[in-house]
């Protein structure tokens, strides 16, 4: 039979594939529309599994926040590369996948995937990843996700670089815009490992003391002098780490803890996700990526 522009046409707007792929499908099905769309997501699965494997270290981070700043959710999603990143599609998909995470507190990623895609919708989030992969050509994967809630003040929140970099900050009192955006800013600057040294983890200490008294050890000093610069090591290393000891970003004469006093506003937590943060990223001689693309 013969298939209509306007059939082709709406397809692609409900596929976002391309012109060619979905006449072939109207044609294979008959002008069945349905058909046609169930067709190209199984197609679809196929070239998402094949690209299962591919190294995603692009992408975005993308949020949701109520609208009185206690609650929020930050996700990282993840592509190939920078320029899908980009994509409105791929950056709609981010954001309503954090939408879906502030509404329905999955608790691990699992559960995530497996939430619908829309409230009460029968498509699932890694059903409509799969879609997208087919869709754009990359493999893309949602990597992690924080919920985070105000200690009896509010979130600060701060996206850096379109979404390259973000961070949410629980205030416990004295916050107000102007502190929580600083502190947010600061955060996503300056990467504190913990608020506090109290916070450190206990063999994180115990690896740095252990260096720093080898490296005291070689200079040949008095024991009592290798203490006292194994104490001065590690208290320095314990400003460079913390939140409060780091010197503030907007005024570094003055530690954060000195900033924050001033307000009397107190952090309880943050959390912060650089896109592709951790990721080993693949990378290949381009002459023997061509060939091995002229190959296949």
């Amino acid at each position: 039979m013969a298939i209509s522009a306007a059939l082709v046409k709406e397809l692609r707007e409900r596929t976002g594939a391309g012109m060619m792929e979905c006449k072939k499908a109207l044609v294979e099905t008959d002008g069945d529309l349905e058909a046609a769309i169930e067709s190209m997501r199984k197609s679809g699965q196929a070239k998402a599994d094949k690209r299962a494997g591919r190294v995603a270290a692009e992408g975005t981070v993308a949020m949701y926040i109520d609208e009185g700043s206690r609650r929020g959710v930050m996700v990282e999603v993840n592509s190939e590369t920078d320029f899908v990143a980009k994509e409105d599609g791929f950056r709609a998909f981010a954001a309503d996948v954090a939408k879906r995470v502030f509404d329905e507190a999955p608790g691990d990623m699992e559960a995530l995937l497996n939430l619908p895609m829309e409230a009460g919708g029968a498509k699932t989030i890694e059903e409509q990843r799969k879609e997208l992969i087919a869709r754009i050509g990359e493999n893309l994967t949602v990597r992690r996700f924080e919920r985070m809630e105000a200690q009896g003040g509010t979130l600060g929140t701060y996206l850096h670089h379109g979404g390259r970099i973000g961070v949410l900050v629980a205030f416990s009192k004295g916050e107000n815009d102007e502190v929580a955006k600083d502190i947010a800013m600061h955060i996503a600057a300056n990467r504190p490992l913990c608020v506090s040294g109290d916070q450190i983890p206990q063999e994180t200490k115990d690896k740095e003391k252990e260096i720093f008294e080898a490296q005291a050890a070689a200079s040949g000093k008095p024991a009592q002098i290798i203490e006292k610069m194994v104490i001065g090591r590690m208290n320095k290393f314990i400003n460079e780490v913390t939140l409060l000891g780091q010197p503030f970003v907007k005024d570094p004469d003055i530690s954060v803890e000195k900033y924050l006093a001033k307000t009397e506003a107190v952090v309880a937590g943050f959390a912060r996700f650089e896109v592709g943060e951790g990721i080993e990223k693949k990378t290949e001689n381009f002459a023997d990526e061509v060939m091995a693309q002229i190959s296949a």
